[in-house]
């Protein structure tokens, strides 16, 4: 009997030893919801502006000053309108350090609560571009002044879906998370979920393997219409995670 019981003690030990056993994936975590409790952790995990510059198809020109940690662990993103000739407003857009790639039999998943504007003119968004080349990009969440949150995958310039679904009151913090994962090698699958709920499935073909920027960033008119507000817009983020289901 106690022979037996030591055996038993020994066996899940064993089956991890064993060949063919299979282990679970472990998940990493590669940006923690502590990324924006203060100034140091935010410059630990992002860069200010835009990858390529301190522009990008809209009316608003990105400096560090519109974005900061208004709370701890809150990153408000402020665009304040000059009316300015080329650029009508000073905004804020923050990128992550890393890059992140969907590996083959992996995934990424992204989330974070969101407090955002939607009146026409107001351009916030969370999303995923290409490092070596456009396309690919991904919209995890997007506004584009209209009242709806749009969910975007670019395949190519033209092969695009897009969902667009009403946003319930802006005024208060909304969670979005976008589960990527490998479907084949080359093809992947993203789960889109709105406070919970699973909104929509799309797929990226190709994108496994491709490096990809993380940009967090509330451009102005462009997309989202004119005109745009003529005081002070913000844009807040918090809880912001992001795990990688590749190991």
């Amino acid at each position: 009997m106690y022979s037996a019981s030591i055996f038993l003690a020994l066996l899940p030990h064993l089956a991890h030893a064993l060949p063919g056993t299979k282990i679970n994936k472990r998940s990493d975590i590669l940006i923690p919801t502590t990324c924006f409790d203060s100034n140091t952790t935010l410059n630990e995990y992002f860069n200010y502006n835009y990858p390529w510059g301190d522009t990008h198809n809209g009316a608003a020109i990105m400096s560090s000053a519109n974005a900061v940690i208004s709370t701890p662990g809150t990153l408000t993103l402020n665009a304040t309108y000059t009316g300015g000739s080329d650029y009508a407003y000073d905004s804020g857009t923050v990128w992550a350090k890393q890059a992140f790639t969907v590996e083959e039999s992996g995934g990424l998943d992204f989330s974070a609560d969101f407090l955002a504007p939607v009146v026409t003119g107001t351009w916030p968004a969370f999303w995923l571009d290409g490092v070596n080349s456009w396309p690919p990009e991904v919209d995890i969440a997007e506004w584009k002044g209209t009242g709806d949150i749009s969910f975007n995958t670019f395949n190519t310039s033209s092969v695009v879906t897009a969902d667009d679904v009403y946003y319930p009151d802006p005024t208060e913090f909304h969670t979005v998370k976008a589960e990527f994962r490998d479907e084949n090698g080359s093809d992947v699958s993203i789960k889109f979920y709105l406070d919970g709920t699973l909104i929509t499935e799309q797929y990226a073909s190709g994108l496994t393997g491709q490096p990809l920027y993380l940009i967090i960033d509330l451009q102005m008119e462009g997309s989202s219409g004119s005109p745009g507000p003529t005081g002070t817009t913000l844009y807040e983020i918090k809880n912001l995670e992001v795990v990688s289901q590749n190991s």
